[in-house]
């Protein structure tokens, strides 16, 4: 019988959690892997009504767009705060789920269904989201052992990018060193200077895993005294923003009339209605930080949520326009594709997406 950990692991494939940012805290935040799986439902934010849903009518896993937990808490005491929820979620027997920046950066995913939503033509990323800490480890290996060390490394948890293990670079140089007469090296004598082919053997790692890599790679390796660095890194980002082509003769009113009829929400826009727009950006959520970064990938206009009107100002003398509908109505398109994504791993799946989907109204 499907369990929560099978429907992680296909949701893991939509929008790999590796992906997520650094400070956004996705995954399973309430429940037992182990817990079977009948029925499922998939909200945008875990709300009061949500809850009173789930409990007049049950499911076994909860997917949110939103975390529920988002800040630290060092209590679950029953009430309507998000600890509450997690504690009355547990009492129900639901399991919680978030998929979130992972799903706005994946490939089909809110910022993809976006962009298709508003109709941009060839659109490209933009916006780089760095994910959790990470390293890069190198090791320079007698050409004889570069797979042996490999190896031990992999199995310690390096070499993972993505849907991929046992990544590696190698390329091969020349070592020199001298050894003292009282030492016993694996290449070359006692009291000589060798020069040795060898592999410089570099593989990226976990934050977390790197003192275990590092571990493995000293017992893995011949050398009495292993030669190797370790540097923090950023890498394998995706992207948040799209941007892309808008039909010929597109103004700003224009784009903002596609996002009402496309994204409702209430809607603001900044900058002069008639302004040509040829190339369109659109972030899902809070947007307002990548202005700057569409206005230097080529954007006329940004579409986005929660902009301030400080950003939105600079926008405009920056000669961008900006349309913001609210940042739930950006991010509706990729909730309906975390959605789909959850139907296709769960035979019954309610969609709670509609319940309390935007606290905004229009007056």
């Amino acid at each position: 019988m499907l369990k929560v950990r099978d429907v992680i692991v296909g949701l893991e494939r939509f929008a790999p959690q590796a992906k997520a940012a650094e400070w956004d805290p996705v995954g399973l935040q309430v429940g037992d892997p182990d817990r079977h799986v009948r029925r499922a439902g998939v909200c945008h934010e875990v709300t009061g009504r949500v809850m009173e849903e789930i409990a007049e009518d049950p499911v076994d896993l909860l997917v949110s767009y939103h975390p529920l937990l988002f800040e630290a808490t060092t209590r679950l005491v029953a009430g309507s705060g998000p600890g509450g929820r997690a504690l009355r979620l547990a009492e129900l027997g639901a399991a919680l789920f978030v998929a979130h920046t992972n799903a706005d950066v994946a490939a089909g995913g809110a910022a993809d269904a976006m962009a298709d939503a508003l109709g941009l033509v060839e659109p490209t990323g933009f916006g780089p989201v760095w994910g959790a800490g990470s390293v890069k480890v190198t090791a320079f290996v007698p050409a004889a052992a570069a797979d042996r060390v490999a190896a031990a490394m992999a199995a310690a948890g390096g070499g993972v990018i993505g849907e991929y293990t046992d990544c590696s670079f190698r390329v091969v140089g020349l070592g020199t060193f001298h050894a003292p007469g009282h030492t016993s090296p694996a290449v070359g004598e006692a009291g000589a200077t060798t020069r040795a082919e060898e592999v410089r053997l570099e593989m990226v790692a976990p934050a977390g895993r790197r003192d275990a890599v590092v571990a493995a790679l000293v017992h893995a390796h011949p050398y009495e005294e292993p030669a190797f660095d370790v540097v923090e890194r950023l890498g394998d980002a995706g992207f948040v923003g799209r941007i892309g082509s808008t039909p010929p003769g597109t103004t700003l009113a224009a784009v903002a009339r596609r996002v009402g009829g496309s994204l409702g929400g209430v809607i603001r826009m900044a900058g002069d209605p008639q302004r040509p727009v040829a190339r369109l950006a659109v972030i899902p959520g809070s947007g307002g930080s990548l202005l700057r970064a569409a206005a230097d990938a080529g954007a006329d206009a940004v579409v986005t949520g929660d902009v301030g009107h400080h950003r939105a100002r600079a926008a405009v003398d920056r000669g961008i326009g900006v349309i913001d509908p609210g940042h739930a109505a950006t991010e509706r398109p990729g909730v309906a594709r975390l959605y789909a994504a959850v139907a296709a791993l769960v035979p019954e799946v309610r969609d709670l997406s509609a319940v309390d989907a935007d606290p905004w109204r229009a007056p």
